[in-house]
């Protein structure tokens, strides 16, 4: 553990917490800046899990979906199971993604092509009595359904076998995880879910440098959950930056009315919570006191593309009278009341997006200028995404 150091910070380049670094850096260090690959530009570490859609968004047809500039296809056979192969058929190199589902099969829409989950060629409607069936193979990714998502797994295969289980998501030294990030919160009866998609033309970096900065909240006004938040202590491990605040809450779930508060800022009162980000590579969460738990779960599709999802959780974990009720009923109200904190969401993801493909488009116009960053806790994450996109050099 560390304790912040709030001095001036020079963001994406190597300097370290300290004063503001200006152009004095020996020949020698310069040149080792030159050749090291832009931050807005760094890849992914494939060899994690990556969420590429809602469960309920994949049905009987087949979804094409993309992680880092890989293009793939998503689909259900007759039972439900789902698999995820490579988008791309292997005799015209057209989307199997713009075919259909047939029976077991996935059909490509060009000559009609039919694929198992394996990504093996099963049948070719011109296929003549003294041909045999080619022998392609196109290729099959690891993916699961868990907590509501459709995960897949776009690097190794043979390193999901030889993973360690994962630590707790407290520790500060969590090894590579085997499985996706949980979220048992989705299927809790306590929690009150909401989910929102976030869809904008910026590097990944960007996103994740949003979610670790809680000292935007001049941004946001009415939506803003917390405010006056002071960095405690930051811990920092190979996989994951946690950061600790003290902050005012504007939300107390106590009383069966206290939800309305997500209805009417004016209800909202200051009342000191802790609140603790933790960036999980290559996801986000946080939790304000005992009330709240958001995640945001990141998909970077290119250089200039990322997509997330955002969920917010409300506990209801005060209401002891509401945990004697029968499990039916609690699971009515607990979809009943789904999606309670869209609006807050949606409001929050227009105004972040809107800045950040501000910050997108100036270095695309600018690459080379400087911007120069007060909090302590982006340097940690920019150092994290660096070392990811080190260990598996996945960006070209």
């Amino acid at each position: 553990m560390t304790s912040p150091d709030l001095n001036c910070l020079d963001t994406d380049s190597s300097t370290t917490l300290g004063k503001v670094v200006v152009a004095t850096d020996s020949p020698q260090a310069a040149s080792k800046k030159e050749a090291q690959q832009p931050l807005r530009q760094l890849g992914i570490n494939p060899n994690f899990w990556y969420v590429v859609a809602r469960s309920l968004e994949v049905t009987n047809q087949p979804v094409g979906v993309m992680v880092w500039k890989q293009a793939i296809v998503l689909y259900r056979d007759r039972t439900g199971q789902i698999y995820a192969l490579e988008d791309r058929c292997p005799h015209r190199q057209v989307k199997l993604s713009s075919g259909q589902v047939r029976g077991d099969y996935l059909e490509c829409a060009y000559h009609g092509w039919q694929f198992d989950g394996t990504g093996r060629c099963t049948m070719v409607p011109s296929l003549a009595e003294n041909q045999k069936l080619p022998n392609c193979q196109i290729r099959q990714y690891p993916v699961l359904e868990q907590d509501g998502f459709i995960w897949l797994f776009p690097g190794d295969p043979d390193l999901l076998h030889h993973s360690l289980p994962s630590a707790p998501l407290s520790s500060p030294s969590s090894p590579p995880l085997s499985s996706p990030l949980s979220i048992p919160e989705w299927d809790h009866l306590n929690y009150i879910g909401s989910v929102a998609t976030i869809d904008c033309a910026i590097h990944y970096s960007f996103l994740i440098e949003n979610l670790m900065d809680m000292y935007h909240g001049h941004l946001h006004d009415n939506y803003q959950a917390w405010a006056n938040p002071k960095l405690i202590s930051l811990e920092q491990s190979d996989r994951a930056v946690h950061a600790h605040y003290q902050a005012q809450s504007y939300y107390k779930i106590d009383k069966i009315w206290s939800v309305s508060q997500l209805f009417f800022p004016a209800l909202r009162r200051l009342h000191p919570e802790p609140l603790d980000v933790s960036y999980l590579y290559p996801n986000w969460q946080s939790t304000l006191g005992q009330d709240f738990k958001i995640y945001c779960l990141i998909c970077p599709i290119h250089e200039t593309h990322t997509r997330a999802y955002l969920l917010h959780f409300t506990s209801l974990n005060a209401f002891h009278r509401l945990h004697k009720l029968p499990i039916w009923f609690r699971r009515f109200m607990k979809n009943l009341f789904f999606g309670s904190a869209q609006k807050l969401l949606e409001g929050l993801i227009g105004q972040d997006v809107l800045m950040m493909e501000q910050e997108q488009q100036a270095f695309l116009n600018q690459p080379h200028q400087r911007g120069y960053e007060l909090n302590p806790t982006l340097a940690k994450v920019q150092q994290l995404i660096r070392q990811q996109a080190r260990s598996c050099q996945f960006s070209k």
